[in-house]
Parts: C-alpha cells; structure tokens; sequence
C-alpha cells in the first residue's frame, strides 16, 4: 500500500484537517455534486478507476471530491477502500472481443471489417479554449441534449465487431497471437517477485500511473527501447461480467452482474524470426479501465518492451514495475515530509565532527582521509 501518514499532536491534526476543509469550500457558493463529477469529468473518472484497481464511478468521483481533484491522491483513498473490501467472487473471464463497441479505429488498415468508428474522442479538433463553456447552465445543456438525440435504436448484437488481430492470426502472420491460459497471479495478495509471470506484469500495468508509463513508453519509441509499434485496433465499449453460479458445479452456469467499460489496445510491432525461418509480427497488449487510451497504447509498448531483450530502461523488469505504480510513488516521495528529525541530527553531528577534524588537521598535520556516506 505504500507509506501512509503518521500520527502525531492530535489537536493539531484535527485543526490541519479543518483548514484543508475551509480552503476546499472557501469562495464557493455551491455545493459540487458527486453527479457532476462523476458525469462531466469521466476521464477523470476513468483514469482514477484504473489507478486505483477499483471500477466505482461513484467512490471515484467522491474520491476526486475529497482530494480537491488530485488524482494521485483520489487512487490512494480508492485503493486504500478497496483494501478493505471483502472478496466474495471471481469473475468469470471477460472477452473485450465480445464488448458493444462505441469506438474503433485502425492505424494500421484503412479498411477494417464493418469500418472505422471515431465516436467520442478529442483526436480531431483543435486544442482551443472554449470561452463559452463558462456561461454553459442548465438551460444550455438540456436544450443541446434534447437536440442532439443520440437516444437511437440499435441491436447490440450490431455493435459487436471482430478484432483486427484476427485477421492476421488467420494469416498465420502473429508469433505471439494466442497464450497458452494459466491460472493468473493476483498481485494484491501475492508479492510481486522477479522475473514476474505475464499475468502479473499486465496486472501492474492496467494499474499504473497514467503519466509515467506514458513516459517510458514515449522513451521507447524515441530510441531508448526497441519498441514502436502501429495500432493495430483500439477499441473502446462495454464489456459484461459474469461469475460462477455460487451454488452449482457446473462452472458454465454463470450469473451476469453488471458491464464495465474498457478501453483495449492491440499494437503490431516489428516481425520476428523463428528457427524455421519464418518471418512474423508480434502484438502489444493493454487494457485499462474506461475510457483512457494514451495509457492502454503505452501500457501496450511496454508490455512489449518487457517481452525483448536489452539495456533500455523499458526492457528492465525491475525498474518498470516497481517504478509506475502511482499510489507507491506518491507515498514514498510524500513520506519526506514526515519527521526526520533523529536521522538529519545524526548526518549534523557527523559533519560537525568532519569540520572538527579538519581543523585539527591543519595545525596537526595530514592525516588518512575518511569517507562517510548516507544511505
């Protein structure tokens, strides 16, 4: 869970949490609503969810509310909560192939079977400052909404597209297009050792700190890595989660209790060799919760750097997956700001004693050096 705050004068830390209060509501007029949040800041949301290994858009918006909009601090509250929760089921495996798309694009083929879909995205327009979005009000958003009617009868069965992937798999074209299926490692109650098992390098991250691993794999494509793939499909939609009937045994009885929206990347990376010669491409794999595509790219890229060999900063094991996790990196800088107190007095009282010496060393003579380190 990483490093958590210490205690310490408990009026103290009383009147501290008052002030946090009155610098959150000062100047404000109106309470802000866990709705709005959670519906007028869903990429918020969605990249909270992910961070924080929980799918509750409400505890995530409530999460935002109490940490006035930090989102590394909103993942700590909603992992820390999720720690307390008990495990009750598993579910079933979910299939992203089988999800009712509401997005899909391509960069690798024009032509994908059923086509392209764009839907909701920023990719195409311009970065601008809407000034009118500061006079937006009730009226306005419930007039655009009744006009614009996106309510439209569709068979979900319609939305529901086969994976590029497939295509190639087809072809015989993918080195690495199906895995062998292993009981997966779960990361949240089992240590993380080296060399990590696949399932549990993607489980690290599908829980990663947006940023971060949007700055490695950037890292990766500029040169330091070997990884620079296209897109071969991202897709973002719902899926629906079922588990195991509880009370049979046969384990094809499923109940559904409910869909999350993901967002799945599959990269085409450059092709392999394989003993007998044949010439294939290799897939990267990343999957996020919501909508949050720049992760699952860079999610994809690294998972694949971590399946090549090298010296790049992407291809160590080690310093990846111990490095992206924003609640352990957020925890571990923060606990500077606790008292250390006992260990600066030690390094003052070592640098006195240096001083001292040196002085003594003037008027003694030279004498053999001594190095002191801090660790």
């Amino acid at each position: 869970m990483g490093y958590v705050a210490v205690t310490g004068g408990e009026q103290a830390i009383e009147k501290a949490n008052e002030l946090v209060q009155w610098y959150r509501l000062k100047g404000s007029s109106e309470e802000l609503h866990i709705e709005q949040i959670k519906r007028q800041m869903r990429l918020l949301i969605d990249r909270v969810m992910g961070e924080g290994g929980l799918y509750a858009p409400d505890y995530a918006a409530l999460a935002l509310k109490q940490s006035e909009g930090d989102p590394a601090e909103a993942a700590f509250l909603l992992r820390a909560y999720r720690s307390t929760l008990p495990r009750n089921y598993y579910s079933t495996v979910v299939e992203p192939s089988e999800m009712r798309v509401i997005r899909r694009i391509s960069s690798s083929f024009k032509d994908i079977p059923n086509g392209q879909i764009l839907g909701p995205t920023y990719d195409y327009t311009h970065r601008l400052l809407r000034f009118d979005l500061k006079e937006e009000g009730s009226e306005a958003i419930a007039r655009f909404l009744e006009e614009f009617e996106l309510e439209i009868e569709v068979d979900e069965r319609e939305l529901i597209f086969p994976k590029v992937a497939e295509l190639l798999k087809e072809q015989g074209l993918l080195a690495n297009g199906s895995e062998e299926e292993v009981e997966p490692v779960d990361i949240t109650r089992d240590k993380l050792i080296f060399p990590a098992s696949r399932s549990a390098r993607l489980q690290v991250l599908a829980r990663g700190e947006t940023g971060v691993m949007t700055s490695l794999a950037y890292s990766s494509m500029r040169g330091y890595g070997a990884v620079h793939p296209t897109i071969g499909e991202l897709r973002v939609g719902y899926s629906d989660v079922y588990i195991s009937y509880p009370f049979a045994g046969d384990d094809e009885d499923t109940i559904y209790i409910g869909e999350i929206m993901l967002t799945e990347v599959e990269t085409i990376n450059s092709f392999t060799q394989n003993n007998e010669g044949e010439a294939k491409f290799t897939l990267g794999y990343g999957l996020t919760f919501g909508q949050n595509e720049v992760k699952a790219i860079s999610m994809s890229i690294l998972e694949r750097s971590l399946e090549t060999e090298g010296m790049a900063p992407t291809q160590d094991e080690e310093f990846v997956l111990l490095h992206i996790d924003s609640v352990e990196a957020h925890g571990f800088v923060s606990h500077l700001k606790l008292p250390h107190y006992i260990t600066f007095q030690s390094m003052l009282d070592r640098i006195r004693k240096t001083q001292e010496e040196a002085k003594q060393e003037k008027q003694t003579g030279p004498r053999t050096a001594t190095t002191f380190s801090y660790v």
